[in-house]
């Protein structure tokens, strides 16, 4: 299987991994499960009370395709609007990473997390 050198570089170097205290308003959090193959990804993000995302932190159990998408998915995050972070699809975190199709689901994976995370946030602030 072909993988690009973006993809190695995020698997190889993973961008922003650790966590944050849940239990923290300015924190959304989610856990996401790929059916597929059974990797696990927590995604959590620091939003601001503006809705911006000041900060996200990352920690997959799984493959190199799901580890890279989480890590590129946090860099792409930082510093986004929560309506801007919403917009970005899994189909941006495939194309970007030149991820093979039978790792796309990596990518959906990621995009999952990101908007529970997101939900997350509007939930503890009343926003949603």
């Amino acid at each position: 299987m072909f993988f690009s050198e973006k993809m190695l570089d995020h698997f190889e170097h993973p961008r922003n991994v650790g966590s944050m205290d849940e239990a923290d308003l300015s924190v959304g959090t989610a856990t996401i499960t790929a059916t597929q193959c059974g990797d696990v990804t927590k995604l959590q993000l620091r939003i601001s009370d503006d809705g911006r995302i000041v900060d996200t932190r990352f920690k997959t159990f799984g493959c190199g395709a799901a580890i890279a998408s989480g890590s590129l998915a946090t860099e792409w995050l930082k510093g986004k609007t929560v309506e801007e972070a919403l917009a970005i699809t899994n189909a941006h975190i495939a194309q970007e990473l030149e991820l093979p199709p039978a790792k796309v689901h990596c990518s959906v994976m990621t995009e999952e997390a990101v908007r529970d995370a997101v939900n997350d946030w509007k939930k503890k602030n009343g926003k949603l």
